[in-house]
Formats: C-alpha cells, structure tokens, sequence
C-alpha cells in the first residue's frame, strides 16, 4: 500500500519534475537599469516609490523602515537633490521565475560609495518590483561599472510540492522559510562565540559578503580575509522578515545584530540572501548594516 501510494505521488508530481527551462534573470536586470535611469529625471522620492511594492522593506537610521516612511510621496523633490547612480554587477533569479535580486556599484555625486542589494517579486501583471532595498559601504572602487554586464548566479532546480494535483506553492515557499530560519538559528549560536566560523560555514563558494570598508568578498579565501575585519562575535536575533520564492529554492531575510566596538556596544540590522544548493542552504550574499553611532557623551557631563 505504501509503495503504491508512493509511486502515485510521484505521477502527481510529474509536471514538477518534467520542468528543464531555466528562468533568465535578464528582465530583473532590466528592471533594475530602468528603476536606476528613473532616478535623474524623476527624483529619489518619485522613483524609489514607482519601482516599489508599498510596503517594501529599506533599513535606515538604525530602523526596519518602508520606503514610504523613508520617501513619502507627499513630499517634494528638494533642491539641489544628491544624484544618485547605482547598477548591477551580480544578479540571479529564482528557479520559478518569481523572485530575484541584483546588486552592485553605487555612485553619489559621481563618487563611488558603496553597493546597493535589491530583493525583486515578480507581479500578478507580469512586471517587477522591489520589495527590499538596502546598501553596504563595502568599496565600489575597482569593481565593473555601468557599461558591464552582471555576473549570474547559476539557478538551482527546485521541486514543488503538489497536494491534490496541483502545486502548493504557499506550502512549500513557508517549509524553505521555516528551514531557513533553523540556520540562522544555527548561524548565530556559532556566531555568539566565533562569528569567522559561523560565516565560513554557512556561506556558498559562489556566494558575496559585504565588509565594509572592504571591497565585496567573492571566493574563500577573500571570505575568511574579510571576515577578519567585523568582530569576533556578532549577537544575532532571530529572523524579523523576509520572504521566500514559489518553489523554495532562494530565501531573503532580515534581522538585528549587536557588537562589542571599542568597548561601546553597536546594534544594526544583518540582511541575507539564501539559496538550496547541493550542499543544503547556503549565503549567497551577506551584508551588516550598521545603526549610526551613539551621540558621544555632552561636554562636562
């Protein structure tokens, strides 16, 4: 009986493993160039909100904000408006074509700064919008500028869980955030005592980490390398949000984090980016965004 309720299951599950065409990240990759070109013309206000689903996620001052607290459309475009330039240099897409992410160098004034990280859910309509948005200061000094094309992370198959003849894809994209959330668990009991190893461990071989002020980490070695930079321990919460693809194949996530810097106590949020790989679930980018630093102490107090 088992063996025949089995064998049932995977005739069910056919369409999901007859499925061989590999999604191309090139509309994310477009829709990020269009939201970056919108910019100069519109202003920040106008165009961070048209590229945004509402309640889209941006972590500023310190706080887990939407980009309608951070650019309320009410308000008009200021004078002398800082310009903005930013484009892609890694980008990759989920295996069912619903969700993905860029990020790369960004320019103020024409300076570069640091790295944008855009999470990207395609919509009912078919287009795309951004629903988290952060930045790294890690250095954009020798990294591909805008004329270059992105590198792709490699798109991992993924099953979806069909119940009843048809794909459960709320099912199966809450069992990857559940998963992920076990490693994160995980993640920061190791980092309580050794964040390096925590790191190493969890990262993909073809993943990205953000250390500011260091240029993006890509490969073991610059891994370790910059992880040298950011504290031995790191106390990390547990995941606040994020959101998972249809399939259950990439997984983005949000939390606060807090150190020990020059005996003074820092908090900021950590943002990640998750992907199932041959190995489990891996870090394909990582970045710290740090609260800006406690006001020092008034003089003579």
């Amino acid at each position: 009986m088992r063996i025949f309720a089995f064998v049932a299951a995977l005739l069910v599950a056919g369409p999901a493993l007859a499925q061989t065409q590999i999604p191309d990240a090139a509309p994310i990759i477009a829709a990020e160039r269009a939201f970056a070109a919108d910019a100069p013309g519109m202003g920040l206000t106008a165009s961070f909100n048209k590229w945004a689903v509402p309640d889209a996620v941006m972590i500023a001052g310190g706080q887990v904000q939407t980009v309608r607290d951070v650019f309320p459309p009410d308000v008009p475009r200021p004078a002398g408006e800082i310009r903005l330039e930013w484009w892609p240099n890694f980008a990759g897409i989920a295996f069912g074509g619903d969700m993905g992410f860029t990020t790369g160098g960004v320019a103020v004034n024409g300076q570069r700064t640091g790295h944008y990280f855009t999470i990207w859910k395609r919509q009912p309509d078919g287009s795309w919008k951004w629903v988290y948005d952060g930045g790294s200061g890690a250095s954009a000094a020798d990294v591909p500028g805008p004329d270059s094309e992105p590198e792709i992370l490699p798109v991992r198959p993924a099953l979806t869980l069909f119940i009843n003849g048809s794909h459960d894809l709320r099912a199966t994209s809450e069992r990857a955030m559940a998963a992920v959330r076990a490693r994160e668990t995980a993640l920061a009991a190791t980092a309580a005592t050794d964040q390096k190893a925590a790191h190493l461990a969890a990262m993909a071989d073809n993943g990205r980490l953000y250390v500011a002020p260091r240029p993006p980490a890509i490969g073991r070695e610059a891994f370790a390398e910059a992880l040298s930079g950011w504290p031995e321990t790191f106390r990390f919460g547990p995941t606040e949000g994020g959101g998972a693809s249809d399939r259950g194949d990439m997984v983005w996530t949000y939390g606060s984090v807090a150190w020990t810097s020059d005996g003074q106590t820092r908090t900021g949020h950590y943002v990640r980016l998750w992907q199932s790989q041959a190995g489990g679930w891996k870090i394909v980018l990582a970045q710290l965004i740090p609260a800006p630093p406690p006001a020092p102490p008034p003089a003579g107090g």
